[in-house]
């Protein structure tokens, strides 16, 4: 990608597009392939693909300490690395610098963000898993929230054209609870993995272990994007993967939105307002502070894409205020900010698994095994203490040698010790769904304000009754699989948990039918400003348990095929 600068001299466009994530990055693409000149703004620096992968190709050795993080880098992301995530030197530069990126806490939230063109999609976990119609349809049924605007129906087409686009890994079940997509290849489970895979189909009826389905390439079969080819085993995703063997934005949609020459993009750019015509009743543009220089800059275009992420898009939202719109953009419900959700996890189960020492494993596999939701299905599966469901991530593995090294001591015993692969050990890491709690909220602080004078933004979420209760269960069914798989030394744990750790922020400027209790319709758009749509987590009504970005993915197609259709009509 090399044509990615602005030109000063334009100030009009088609269409605007805010962020170049997982979403934003579908967007570009989508919009410049049907033709619409289209600016594409991002907050953080540039990024190319292969070019800025600074650490890709660098071992352990590479790195000072072991790649571990200074009690000076540590200072200067102390919330986030709270989490774990930004703990090592080959990631570290990712993520953003907590103390030049301030935000509040009534409770604890763990915020976790990448500022630079591809965002989170060159981070991600990759996991890619359909929504059902059970999942549509369970605010309905159950009498929560609000109820989804569309079904699976409405969906389906596009989970095709997304898969089928950036190569998604994985197995056909045929379950309900999970539909099966166009899938690349599965990867293989280990010897220990397809043991516990056996075990759980033999003693849990409609339980199943398959491997994570995830965004990676795993065929010879060509996608289009910067010279994309299947994944290497290296298990360095989160460095950025110079084979593009994983989806991200700059490795395939971004390139294919500048191959038309209908895109700009322009880095340093953050956006924080939507501007708003009260005469035509629709968006004209919108304002930009330059990251670097802090120069104000106003960019107008027919349609706005706001793919910032569900806490930023919904932030402009919030601070694009007008005689019309005095509590923020499209918020005549007053749900803007409210029904915040994530994904909740760290609850499960491991145990040792013997009889498999003359076994090992080739390569490092980017994921592990899944085991699709079993709960609240219907019949025996539902429970009376918890609604919604939960699913599995985890793997087995051998390294765990330290009792080993212990025995050892010193000398020759030390020295054959730690060059012997340590036992096997699996692990069943729960991860489930958390409901649309109006209460649950982020909100802007206008008397803390950022280095460029914006807001900053304060949360004020939790977890309740619903997903403890659910916790409990993670852990029990975790251990009764691995009992049944004849694992020992089986532990149970329930490790610290706040929202924003899933890194799946959703729900801030929800979908709905209804423009009193919701702020867009079902098709990404804000009820009551026509040209402006929301296509990031920010539109999530509910939250499902099976991770989200695919559904973005598929939601921002088809939006984007929407509006192009509604500007050819003169409708917005």
């Amino acid at each position: 990608m090399s044509k990615f600068y602005y030109n000063e001299e334009q100030e009009s466009y088609d269409a605007i597009v805010v962020g170049t994530g997982i979403s934003g990055g579908w967007a570009a693409k989508e919009l410049c392939e049907n033709g619409l000149k289209t600016l594409v703004l991002e907050r953080g620096r540039m990024v190319k693909h292969r070019e800025d992968y600074p650490t890709a190709n660098m071992d352990p050795w590479d790195f000072p300490n072991a790649g571990e993080a200074t009690l000076e880098d540590l200072a200067k992301q102390e919330k986030q690395a709270r989490t774990g995530y930004t703990v090592r030197k080959d990631s570290q530069h990712w993520f953003v610098n907590d103390l030049e990126h301030p935000y509040n806490e009534v409770k604890r939230f763990d915020w976790m963000r990448g500022y630079h063109v591809g965002g989170r999609s060159i981070m991600w976990g990759r996991h890619s898993y359909r929504w059902s119609e059970m999942d549509f349809e369970a605010n309905a049924k159950e009498g929560v929230a609000v109820d989804w605007p569309v079904r699976y129906k409405d969906i389906a087409p596009w989970y095709d054209k997304v898969e089928s686009y950036i190569g998604v890994s994985g197995e056909l079940l045929g379950l309900p609870q999970l539909p099966d997509g166009k899938f690349e290849p599965m990867m293989e489970l280990n010897c220990v993995e397809d043991f516990v895979r056996g075990k759980v189909a033999e003693h849990f009826d409609g339980r199943v272990i398959t491997a994570g389905r995830v965004a990676h390439i795993n065929s010879d079969k060509r996608f289009e994007g910067d010279g994309r080819v299947r994944c290497q085993f290296r298990n360095r995703c989160v460095r950025g993967c110079p084979f593009g063997a994983y989806f991200s934005s700059v490795s395939s949609t971004l390139p294919a939105a500048e191959r038309t020459g209908n895109m700009t993009l322009r880095p340093d750019s953050i956006v924080h307002e939507v501007i708003y015509d009260p005469n035509t009743k629709k968006a004209t543009g919108v304002k930009v502070i330059d990251r670097l220089t802090k120069e104000e800059y106003e960019f107008k275009a027919k349609v706005i894409f706001l793919c910032a992420s569900a806490v930023a898009s919904t932030s402009i939202l919030m601070q694009s205020k007008s005689d019309r719109f005095p509590d923020g953009l499209g918020n005549d419900s007053g749900e803007l900010g409210h029904n915040l959700m994530d994904h909740h996890f760290k609850a499960g189960a491991q145990g040792k698994m013997d009889g498999f020492e003359d076994k090992y494993y080739k390569g490092r596999k980017p994921n592990g095994i899944y085991v699709p939701r079993f709960r609240n299905l219907g019949g025996s599966s539902d429970m009376k203490n918890f609604t919604r469901g939960y699913g599995y991530q985890g793997g087995a593995g051998r390294g765990n040698y330290e009792d080993l090294v212990a025995e050892a001591s010193f000398g020759k015993e030390l020295k054959e010790g730690i060059l012997k692969p340590g036992g096997w050990t699996m692990n069943m890491l729960g991860f489930g769904e958390i409901l649309p709690y109006h209460e649950n909220k982020m909100t802007l602080d206008y008397e803390k304000k950022d280095q460029w004078g914006l807001p900053t933004v304060t949360f004020d979420a939790e977890i309740k009754e619903n997903e403890l209760e659910m916790r409990k269960d993670m852990q029990e069914q975790a251990a009764a699989m691995l009992e049944k798989s004849g694992a020992r030394d089986i532990e149970t744990y329930d490790e610290t948990y706040a929202l924003g750790l899933g890194i799946h922020e959703m729900g801030t400027a929800r979908m709905g039918r209804n423009p009193k209790t919701s702020v867009l319709n079902g098709f990404n758009q804000v009820h009551a400003c026509k040209n402006v749509y929301v296509t990031d987590g920010a539109f999530m009504t509910s939250a499902s348990c099976v991770n989200p970005s695919l559904t973005y993915m598929a939601f921002t197609a088809r939006a984007v095929d929407h509006a192009v259709k509604e500007l050819k009509k003169g409708n917005i």
